[in-house]
């Protein structure tokens, strides 16, 4: 695991999309995992930009990590809807290959099973984007996710649902279900970006980084990718014990390396 210390959300949004604009230089037809949240945006910001420029996402695909269960289609907070919004409305991609679970669906074992076979038939994910909540869950792998677990619905804690609802107005209106990609299927992308910033991630971000691999933090199942990057502010990284190491770490990196 990788672990990048930067000053703010604009310079992570920069490297985060450095690593997709060469990705797509070298694989025209790569498969992109996209999260959603505040987390996010800043890097979403910037591949708009570097699309303004030329960047070409016109044989990518995309696959989003979760939905709400339950609400109307074409919902604003649907993530369909803010993954349209945020980025895929923003650039060339077509509409066809920006995949998301549904959430509407009658049979819901059946949709999560679709959805991972699609996943597959596009080759698999080739660089997963992630948050990580204020309890360390990934996609919406709350605390006590198996770490083997695969596409599924999944029951919000009240912590993530409170940490939502100011996307949608109120407590009430966020809805108790979702489904989700597992932290297995998680692991089975090839490279894995996870962005953290403000202070109330500071926390999850040393517990998942420097603790023990554990259910209760299912962030922390990170630690066994092979290509897992984690992408920082000073505020995010402030529990870090390791924060020096880290900073020198990066600092002599050799460039051919990349991220």
């Amino acid at each position: 695991m990788e672990v990048v210390i930067l000053p703010g959300s604009k310079q992570i949004g920069k490297l985060a999309a450095d690593a997709i604009e060469a990705l797509l230089q070298r694989k025209p037809h790569a498969v992109l995992g996209l999260a959603t949240g505040s987390s996010p945006v800043p890097v979403y910001d910037e591949l708009a930009a570097r699309h303004g420029r030329g960047l070409d996402f016109g044989a990518a695909h995309a696959f989003a990590l979760d939905e709400y269960v339950g609400l109307a289609p074409g919902h604003r907070e649907s993530y369909r809807e803010v993954i349209m919004r945020e980025f895929a409305g923003r650039v060339n991609i077509r509409t066809e290959n920006v995949h998301t679970p549904d959430g509407a669906a009658a049979d819901i074992p059946a949709e999560c099973q679709a959805y991972e076979d699609t996943m597959k038939a596009a080759g698999g994910v080739d660089l997963q984007i992630l948050g990580v909540g204020t309890d360390g869950h990934i996609g919406f792998n709350e605390p006590g996710s198996s770490l083997a677990s695969r596409t599924r619905i999944k029951t919000l804690i009240e912590q993530t649902r409170r940490d939502n609802a100011r996307f949608f107005g109120s407590l009430a209106d966020v809805p108790h279900h979702v489904l989700t990609q597992g932290l297995g299927t998680i692991l089975e992308a090839r490279h894995v970006v996870l962005v953290a910033t403000g202070a109330q991630k500071s926390r999850a971000v040393r517990d998942f980084v420097e603790g023990a691999v554990s259910a209760i933090c299912p962030a922390s199942v990170l630690q066994f990718h092979p290509h897992a990057t984690v992408l920082v502010d000073e505020a995010a990284a402030s529990s870090l014990r390791l924060a020096d190491f880290y900073r020198h770490t990066y600092d002599h990196k050799p460039a051919w390396q990349g991220l």
